[in-house]
């Protein structure tokens, strides 16, 4: 991490490539999207709605996943999905690569902000909002529209109120 945050150009070539050879294994292996290619969209769902409310170009896109990804964790660990280390492990390595993982005081989020960016999203399906969660150990991700809706809006009103605090 320390050489591709100094900007090695080796560091930064090999990430590269282990990123898209890791990418192309998992689209190969599920071409159609129906099962393991959703957990290339963990965080996704949150961040697009991060992206969209904050004004498009106010965060990168992958600053916008990372925010999306705690939340989806947290998320997850709220239902006892995950175990509260796993979330803080991810929480060490996003804070690790420079990238954000909360909202910043200034941003223009609020929970019905959240929900109503959230309702349009293209995992949206027959009217049922479906995320992307982690289950289990490190990298085992869940593509389901069969969760806590207690826990996304108390997830969402967590990070808001962090921001108005």
């Amino acid at each position: 991490m320390d050489k591709l945050l100094r900007r090695d150009a080796e560091a930064t070539r090999y990430a590269i490539k282990r990123s898209c050879e890791n990418k192309a294994e998992v689209v190969q292996a599920d071409e159609k999207e129906a099962g393991m290619r959703a957990t290339l969209n963990l965080g996704h769902t949150f961040g697009h709605a991060i992206e969209n409310g904050s004004g498009y170009g106010y965060w990168l896109h992958g600053e916008g996943v990372s925010i999306g990804t705690v939340m989806a964790a947290r998320m997850s660990e709220r239902m006892g999905w995950i175990e509260s280390g796993l979330r803080e492990r991810i929480v060490r390595i996003l804070e690790k690569a420079d990238l954000p993982v909360k909202l910043p005081k200034d941003s223009p989020m609020t929970v019905e902000t959240f929900n109503k960016l959230m309702s349009l999203d293209k995992k949206v399906a027959d009217g049922q909002l479906r995320l992307i969660l982690l289950k289990g150990e490190l990298g085992s991700c869940v593509f389901t529209g069969d969760f806590d809706v207690d826990a996304l809006q108390a997830t969402i009103e967590e990070f808001v109120k962090d921001i108005r605090a």
